[in-house]
């Protein structure tokens, strides 16, 4: 067993069941990181862990779409030793808050604890590029797809893919079952994409 799962399993952070994730989709896992990354030690060890694995130059910032990429975001900055931000929804898209700016040029890594779809990378992908700073690359602890959905390099600590359907197309909701969400996303929209 690797390590990311061990971690996982160890915190209880590895749920089986039916879940509907922030992307929409239902599946039957749920990797619930907040669990894993409430241990301090255990993100220190999976983000120097991920930095070992970047082949690239090093970024002059980290930036993480909240809530799922605030934690990963700050310890991968820490591991890199560069500045650690978050950007937060505002008006229904992610914006940069609480004095938080990007310098133009900057070589800009995004961090997110899980990607399913990418969806939320992708957009604070493009906050970095609008705010006239550089996406280098992606970084999470789980990649939940075959591919790569980034035209940016991406690294993960972790393949895992779980099925994963449309709601209509469900094999649990067809059996009865009811799609829990286990997520904060606003709006009451479950797990990280």
């Amino acid at each position: 067993m690797s390590a990311v799962l061990d971690a996982f399993r160890r915190h209880e952070a590895l749920l089986e069941g039916h879940f509907q994730l922030s992307s929409g989709l239902h599946s039957s896992r749920y990797l619930q990181c907040a669990k894993v990354l409430a241990h301090p030690k255990v993100s220190e060890e999976l983000c120097r862990e991920l930095v070992t694995r970047w082949k690239h130059p090093a970024p002059d910032v980290v930036i993480g779409p909240a809530m799922g990429g605030i934690t990963l975001a700050y310890e991968l900055g820490r591991a890199f030793g560069v500045t650690a931000l978050f950007a937060e929804r505002e008006n229904g898209a992610f914006t940069l808050r609480r004095g938080f700016q990007l310098a133009v040029g900057a070589r800009v890594l995004v961090a997110e604890d899980v990607v399913t779809t990418g969806g939320s990378v992708k957009e604070v992908l493009r906050l970095v590029e609008n705010l006239g700073a550089i996406p280098c690359g992606v970084m999470s602890l789980i990649q939940r797809t075959e591919n790569s959905p980034f035209s940016v390099p991406y690294v993960a600590l972790e393949q895992i893919i779980p099925p994963v359907w449309k709601p209509e197309e469900c094999p649990l909701c067809r059996e009865g079952g009811v799609a829990v969400k286990p997520g904060s996303r606003p709006g009451g929209v479950a797990a990280r994409s």
